[in-house]
């Protein structure tokens, strides 16, 4: 996939304040701090598209980008750990399930899960949900080329797969990615395009 011309298109608090036209959504979220913005620069080839930070919190809307003109790609606030008072929490949460929940054009969420990390209960609490809501999403592994003393990134992820199968009876598609690297790119740019073709293809 050639990426022509990638715009951003607003910041919005609501759902019902989001873009109304027609075009095919995708989500991107995941823990605080799970490498959310690096891992939407590497896929859309942008050094700054969307902001990177040290510090959790800093997405805070519905962040929406159009790209080359077909499709939206949509980075949501992270959950989990932020310095935020208890009632922005709240409202982050409330803000998320409703785009989550509503968006008749969301093609697919994007689980971006820590694979320096073993299970996190906050993301088999979250993955749980969207299977319980019905809302279709895969999870993207991050930072998958990090090789830091006493970590075992494959012995993590096998951890995490077993935890969901306690739950699932299958597990969901997975894409193993890294920034750095830019691995699990052209894999997940197939997969959108292949969900781009079946929203062309279907009926309006």
């Amino acid at each position: 996939m050639d990426f022509h011309n990638v715009t951003f298109i607003g910041s919005f608090p609501h759902e019902a304040k989001c873009p109304q036209d027609a075009r095919p959504e995708y989500a991107f979220i995941g823990r605080s701090n799970v490498g959310k913005s690096s891992l939407i620069n590497m896929l859309v080839g942008r050094n700054n598209l969307a902001r990177v930070s040290n510090t959790p919190g800093k997405t805070q809307l519905l962040n929406f980008f159009l790209v080359n003109d077909r499709w939206y790609l949509v980075d949501l606030p992270g959950y989990g750990y932020a310095r935020i008072s208890k009632k922005k929490r709240q409202e982050w949460e409330r803000m998320i399930a409703h785009y989550l929940q509503n968006r008749s054009n969301l093609q697919c969420a994007f689980v971006l899960v820590d694979s320096n990390v073993p299970p996190q209960p906050i993301d088999i609490e979250f993955i749980n949900w969207l299977g319980e809501m019905h809302i279709p999403f895969v999870i993207a592994y991050t930072k998958t080329d990090r090789k830091k003393k006493g970590v075992d990134i494959e012995k993590n992820i096998a951890a995490i797969r077993q935890e969901l199968l306690q739950h699932w009876h299958s597990l969901p598609q997975e894409f193993v990615t890294s920034a750095n690297t830019s691995d699990g790119r052209e894999e997940l740019l197939a997969f959108i395009e292949e969900l781009n073709q079946g929203f062309q293809a279907s009926p309006k």
